[in-house]
């Protein structure tokens, strides 16, 4: 940041008129594009900055996405976030937007983008922040979703240490490609974050599939009225210039990896379950209720909620916690609520694109 600009007047101005004026221009711009003012004033200098980043509420309580923070705490409590994903398949490329209308197909705010990497024993999503640099040592990589060969079982990391204790996978060489060029202030790495299994159909027989979801740090009592969930309050930058230690897992390790949490995970954790389709006689077709926000029947469309929630046997509409589903050739919607955050969810949903034949 300019040192002029630190000492000028804008700098200098009465905090009590500053945060009038900034409380005032933030609670006016409740969508992008008009949003952006918002974080122009964030960088203005670092007065503005710190009164804009206690001005600006959490997607839990303003449904608002403004920093790259954002992307990474969780959606709103009462109603599901609506997105959408953009998906281009000669580049294998995904786009995620949010939606800033009603309408399924809106121009959008970019929030995020994922392209896929085949590896001969698994599959790598790699998530960042930029459109056009999907490179694992970008400034911009935020994660990454990784497969089993069979393309059944994924795990989520997280690039920032997600919560207090958490630890690198263990299933991966520690070794770095250059040590001297990370900062000791940041912990870098690959944290794992959710687990994802779809169910094998030994069978054979076409229909939908079956999946579940562990979410390594969401406890089960966050989806209750008073539960809290982890939220990452800044997002590091300070990997700029450096290597990220990008591991070689091989499909065994990861699969290993997978059973061995699964087998001794905690009971409290939260675990995410696809809502059952129906079978709609008339339409000779399995059904979910998406609301209007799914139009076109497909493999990969589905529901997660948390169960078992209040003791029901199936979750209730208003339970939802994600929903995914299509609406064009290369178009996806996708909603999303509190207790997951963005990258949560679209790394989720991404695992959607990559299952197999042998799940359906």
């Amino acid at each position: 940041m300019d040192d002029g600009l630190e000492h000028s007047w804008w700098a200098n101005m009465p905090h009590e008129l500053l945060r009038e004026v900034l409380f005032r221009i933030e609670s006016s711009e409740a969508k992008w594009p008009s949003r952006r003012s918002v974080v122009a004033c964030a960088g203005v200098c670092r007065a503005w900055r710190f009164i804009v980043k206690e001005i600006v509420k959490p997607p839990q309580l303003s449904s608002n996405m403004t920093f790259p923070t954002s992307l990474k705490q969780p959606g709103p409590r009462e109603h599901l976030l609506q997105c959408f994903i953009r998906r281009n398949s000669g580049t294998q490329t995904y786009y995620l937007f949010l939606s800033l209308s009603s309408a399924l197909a809106d121009d959008g705010k970019f929030l995020l983008a994922a392209r896929k990497f085949r590896r001969p024993t698994c599959t790598d999503y790699v998530i960042s922040l930029d459109a056009d640099d999907m490179s694992r040592e970008s400034n911009a990589y935020v994660g990454k979703l990784r497969s089993n060969f069979l393309g059944t079982k994924f795990t989520i990391y997280d690039s920032q240490l997600p919560h207090a204790g958490a630890k690198l996978t263990k299933s991966c060489s520690s070794k770095l490609a250059n040590p001297k060029q990370v900062s000791p202030k940041v912990p870098t790495g690959n944290y794992p974050v959710a687990h994802i299994s779809y169910e094998l159909n030994v069978l054979g027989s076409r229909g939908p599939r079956r999946m579940h979801c562990v979410i390594d740090n969401i406890l089960t009592s966050a989806i209750e009225p008073e539960g809290v969930a982890p939220s990452q309050t800044s997002y590091s930058v300070s990997n700029l210039g450096t290597s990220f230690p990008f591991f070689q897992t091989n499909s065994t390790r990861l699969e290993n990896s997978i059973s061995g949490y699964q087998n001794n995970k905690k009971d409290d954790v939260l675990v995410l379950r696809n809502k059952a389709a129906r079978w709609h006689e008339q339409l000779q077709c399995w059904c979910l209720n998406f609301h209007g926000r799914v139009t076109i029947a497909s493999v990969k469309n589905f529901q997660l909620a948390a169960l078992p929630v209040n003791g029901h046997a199936e979750p209730q509409e208003d339970e939802i916690i994600l929903q995914f589903g299509k609406v064009g050739k290369d178009l996806f919607t996708m909603d999303y609520r509190y207790p997951i955050s963005a990258f949560q969810a679209f790394a989720i949903c991404l695992s959607s694109f990559a299952t197999t034949v042998a799940c359906e």
